[in-house]
């Protein structure tokens, strides 16, 4: 199944769009999670003119390192989104330009497609938390040898020096 959207096919004003994704359909080489779970998608389309709005929810679940003790964790994911896109031709060009609030859920297209694999990314990592914790109480790791502090404990002490 295809990732890429083709906006010849839509003829009326609202269509609904349905897909469901494996995991190895997405390619995941710089991501800083895994995708775990089969992607849902469910999409309105509205069409006016050539402009389209894409109105609907993404639901999945990723897979990602714990900020303070590094092992995997599991995040699940239910996005909603409300983007515009409109034709490349319509893009401002390269140089300045002060963005408005309208601009900032516009999107634009290319040969009368839209890559919903860029489109689900870019939700996966508006969702992910910025500081990713396994837990609440996650202890971390030694920071002299190294010991996940979940699992063991160590002997090691930390005694903080003031420098100056």
């Amino acid at each position: 199944m295809t990732m890429i959207l083709n906006l010849n096919r839509f003829r009326s004003p609202l269509e609904r769009v349905e897909r469901t994704f494996e995991p190895g359909e997405f390619r995941s080489d710089d991501d800083d999670f895994r995708i775990v779970a089969p992607v849902e998608l469910s999409v309105e389309v509205n069409k006016d003119g050539a402009k389209f709005r894409l109105v609907g929810s993404v639901k999945t679940t990723l897979e990602t390192p714990c900020s303070r003790c590094l092992e995997p964790f599991a995040i699940p994911v239910s996005a909603s989104f409300d983007l515009m896109f409109l034709p490349h031709a319509e893009a401002p060009g390269d140089g300045e330009k002060e963005v408005d609030d309208d601009d900032v859920g516009v999107s634009y297209y290319t040969d009368n497609e839209i890559n919903l694999g860029d489109l689900m990314r870019e939700q996966f990592y508006l969702s992910m938390p910025m500081k990713p914790l396994c837990r609440t109480d996650c202890q971390g790791l030694c920071p002299i040898c190294g010991t996940n502090r979940n699992v063991a404990t160590c002997e090691c002490k930390s005694e903080w020096v003031d420098p100056r």
